[in-house]
């Protein structure tokens, strides 16, 4: 970025201070005063209600809940189990089947008392225990049941399972635990009602806890798989194959919410992944997609069963796998202690896994002879099963990253129409029968069965102004170019194809491609030409096909061309992608469009185009009120508009370094004109770290300045006064962190800019992930397009409202929640949530209203892309700089490498 003004005001710049004197090396620099404690800022109340648009009637997921009890208190004591010998209780699962013992056993000394029950370390109780430390011990036979991975190892002593004879002798199943219940604190049932009055404090919070703890312990009592707020029966109904041996399972979400309208329930259908139940060699074989036993790749196959809990068909017990055996069923062998005949002394006979089950037990084997063995035992001590004995127990959840294929089976599986979906949560709440549950009923609490009745309001599209004076309303959140060109329409020129994809008629291509163009308004010229990838260097790997393209595409063309098509092969996510993309923007500074040459028609064109045109700095559609200067507050004074996310890895992916977009309107008074900034920053970390990083007492390196900066210039030498903040990807808990830590950092950008400089804030955040949804009344269709609700379901203090600015084509529309953290621009209710919807219009990829604005989705665009680049990045030589906090501190994450000049300010995310 050139600094004509490295302070960012338009006067002229001061001249350089002279050099500093050398300091003497023993000087101590005097400490100066600091400043008084900042006020910590926190999310500002609700304004009023807006009134704009056109009323309906709706329903909402959340059923209102009745609290008749609210004198009394809540006790919470921390649960601490152990072994009889004082170890600590590590296995999960275990803890709940423990208490359910102590309760069977000491109900008169626990004074008849129900528990809520978290299944780790805490405990509540209605009203208090007989005293403030108690400590009970109980027996439980099979440690190793339904819900846990079981402490329990065979103590086989090596062999595969024990002989009847010895079960006998020894009922090793049967453990001695130890529990003590200590207590914590006691927390006032009125707290329940300060969350309905918008109240936070850390009781209303932990009360609220209590209660869905209660709901929580109610389905595992049920058998359900619980995760987090959501839990899955064993429901063979509820289940959805995807391929690879994944199953897609269909629960719910409940949890209970301070609304304005009082305490509700927001239950909701939720999805979660779980391993194919039944026999080990079936998953594997769908998991590998392979066609038999015997071409399963074993060493994948241990990764994937490590830690899963199967039952063995010999005994009805549970087991942890811990791996593999070295050699096959029939060579594995195991020392099998047999009792003598003469002296009563055991002698050891070396024995195959393979002979003990066929001859000692009697078992017919019929494929597992040359496979290996399932060991269940400890790393000393192994315990072994051929694996036809072997089957995997439900509801075993499955934490890797889905395929493309098996994600897109999951949405298609798991979506449903309103009415279905409303129907599925009223039955859910029936079958949950929440009234028989001991804890809610001594809170006092019901629950009603009808969903609660809100008054929405539909807001009108905004006009939008398409090329030769054009202006037009969207009908239902769409519109089209059919007969109409672009509004700022670019050229074409200078460019050329390359063609990684092995089928494809590039001639016909281009030729619709200027065809489509022409009636677009781009003018196309034609292309210098179409390179073809080298069939030898189809099988190379990634970074060398994209490096070869590039030699024989510099080889041929006079100068740098402007502009490259790409032609990729039929796969989605093809892994040219991302080398190719970093290679045209980082390395040459070349704008490219990639495409997959599939079903290529008109529509899939026009695509195309506006792709390209955004990419090239030309503009597809805009608002008439960008054009005539007439947004609320916007077009006023100079306003920037920033979208900012943070990508992380997939699961399984964890230590790759997280991304953090940053995108930024320019060019004011536009409002559909953005530029990105991209960092990667430390693996997890939510809050971005990089906006503002002076290196220097000059220097800042920072995204904010960078995006400052430009629009400064971009916008006739103008600084932003108002400067407004979409904020995705946060949840409540870290509100107060983007308005203390992240908007922190942006105002000393600003000020390292310009001391003088004092912009005002608008801060939003915006959240998809969450679990209220709308219907109307009786209508199969979703909501219309540009329905917002700011009343009932909505949070009692705070500012916050959702909005629907798309039309849901399938399944159940995802509202938007938008929070507004902060306003010092002083937006009435009715332009700000206005302003939102026109910000969902503005999406130059599509030619419909969107479900988030689009300075957030650009945002998401931009570090999935480059999510894209670091993929093959060879980080062999920075083997350690993977990000993450270790013993030593944080550890660097390797940087991106950053746009060529020309093409960072341009759209190439779109």
């Amino acid at each position: 970025m050139d600094s004509h003004d490295g302070n960012g005001s338009a006067e002229a710049l001061p001249p350089p201070p002279p050099p500093p004197a050398e300091i003497p090396p023993d000087v101590v620099p005097i400490k100066v005063e600091s400043d008084p404690p900042k006020k910590k800022r926190v999310p500002m109340a609700r304004k009023g209600l807006a009134t704009r648009g056109q009323k309906i009637q709706l329903l909402s997921n959340h059923f209102k809940v009745n609290v008749s009890n609210v004198d009394g208190h809540f006790f919470h004591y921390s649960v601490n189990l152990m072994y009889e010998d004082g170890r600590p209780v590590d296995g999960k699962g275990v803890g709940r089947k423990v208490l359910d013992r102590v309760q069977e056993t000491y109900d008169t000394e626990l004074a008849g008392k129900d528990f809520a029950y978290d299944g780790e370390k805490s405990l509540f109780t209605v009203g208090a225990l007989p005293g403030n430390k108690l400590e009970f011990t109980v027996v439980l036979e099979d440690v190793t049941s339904a819900r846990n991975n079981g402490n329990a190892s065979p103590e086989g002593r090596g062999s595969p399972n024990e002989t009847d004879r010895k079960r006998v002798r020894r009922p090793y199943q049967s453990k001695t635990f130890k529990v003590e219940l200590s207590f914590a604190a006691k927390i006032p049932m009125q707290a329940i009602t300060n969350v309905i009055r918008g109240q936070e404090n850390e009781n209303s919070m932990e009360a609220l806890r209590v209660l869905d703890i209660i709901l929580r312990q109610h389905a595992a009592k049920q058998g359900c798989l619980l995760v987090r707020q959501s839990f899955f029966h064993n429901d063979p109904k509820n289940f959805a194959d995807v391929g690879g041996g994944v199953l897609g399972c269909r629960g719910f979400h409940s949890s209970f919410r301070g609304t304005q309208s009082g305490l509700s329930l927001n239950i909701d259908v939720s999805t979660t992944m779980i391993i194919q139940p039944g026999p080990v060699v079936d998953f594997l074989i769908a998991n590998q997609n392979v066609r038999d036993p015997f071409s399963i790749d074993w060493a994948k196959a241990k990764r994937m069963l490590k830690n899963l809990r199967i039952k063995a068909t010999t005994s009805n017990q549970e087991f942890k796998i811990t791996g593999l055996s070295e050699r096959p069923c029939k060579e594995q062998t195991f020392t099998l202690k047999q009792r003598g005949q003469e002296n009563g002394e055991a002698e050891a006979l070396e024995v195959t896994v393979y002979d003990y089950f066929v001859n000692h037990r009697n078992i017919d084997l019929r494929y597992s002879a040359d496979l290996p063995c399932i060991n269940v035992g400890k790393p000393k001590r192994p315990t072994y099963f051929p694996l036809e004995l072997c089957s995997l127990v439900s509801l075993q959840r499955y934490t890797k990253s889905l395929s493309t294929l098996q994600r897109a089976s999951l949405v298609e599986k798991s979506r449903q129409k309103p009415q279905e979906r409303m129907s599925v949560l009223s039955h859910a709440l029936k079958v949950s029968n929440y009234d028989a549950e001991p804890m809610l009923r001594s809170c006092g609490i019901s629950i009603s069965n009808g969903f609660t009745q809100i008054n929405g309001r539909v807001l009108s599209a905004p006009k939008l102004k398409a090329g030769n004076g054009d202006e037009f309303f969207p009908r239902n959140g769409r519109w089209n170019f059919n007969n109409k060109k672009l509004v700022d329409p670019t050229k074409i020129e200078r460019w050329a194809v390359v063609n990684f994809s092995a089928r494809c008629d590039t001639r016909n291509l281009v030729r619709d491609l200027i065809k489509c163009g022409e009636m677009k308004g781009i003018a196309i010229e034609a292309p210098f030409d179409v390179f073809e990838e080298n069939v030898q260097n189809r099988r190379a790997p990634p970074l060398v096909r994209v490096e070869k393209m590039f030699e024989n595409v510099q080889s041929k063309l006079p100068g740098a061309p402007k502009f490259l098509l790409c032609l990729l092969p039929e796969r989605k996510n093809c892994d040219v992608y991302g080398p190719w993309k970093k290679k045209c923007l980082a390395d040459f500074g070349i704008v490219t469009q990639c495409m997959s040459p599939t079903r290529v028609n008109d529509q899939y064109l026009t695509n195309l185009l506006l792709k390209i045109n955004a990419k090239l700095g030309g503009l597809n559609s805009m608002l008439t009120v960008e054009h005539t200067p007439s947004i609320p507050l916007v077009s006023k004074v100079p306003t920037i508009i920033l979208g900012m996310d943070v990508s992380h890895g997939s699961p399984g992916h964890s230590d790759v370094p997280s991304i953090a977009a940053v995108v930024s309107s320019r060019q004011w008074p536009l409002i559909s004109r953005y530029r990105a900034s991209v960092r990667t920053q430390s693996p997890k970390v939510e809050m971005i770290d990089n906006l503002f990083k002076p290196v220097s007492d000059t220097e800042d390196e920072g995204i904010m300045r960078e995006l400052l900066l430009d629009f400064y210039v971009s916008s006739g030498k103008r600084k932003p006064e108002h400067i407004i903040i979409f904020r995705d990807g946060v949840s409540e808990s870290q509100f107060n962190q983007v308005l203390n830590i992240e908007l922190d950092k942006i105002i000393e950008s600003c000020k390292f800019l310009d001391e003088k400089w004092n912009p005002k804030f608008l801060v939003i955040v915006a959240q998809k992930n969450h679990h209220t949804k709308f219907f109307q009344n009786g209508a199969p269709e979703n909501v219309p397009p540009g329905t917002v609700i700011d009343n009932n379901v909505c949070h009692p203090r705070t500012y916050d409202f959702y909005l629907c600015a798309h039309a849901g084509m399938i399944g159940t529309t995802r509202p938007t929640h938008y929070h507004v953290l902060l306003d010092e621009i002083g937006f009435s209710p009715d332009d700000l949530q206005e302003l939102v919807h026109s910000l969902s219009y503005v999406y130059q990829r599509s030619t419909t209203a969107i479900s988030v604005v689009s300075p957030v989705c650009y945002a998401h665009l931009a570090a999935t892309q480059m999510a894209q680049w670091m993929k093959f990045e060879d980080t062999s030589e920075t083997s350690s700089s993977h990000g993450g906090v270790t013993s030593a501190g944080s550890v660097p994450v390797p940087q991106l490498p950053r746009l060529q000049e020309n093409v960072a300010s341009s759209m190439f995310f779109c």
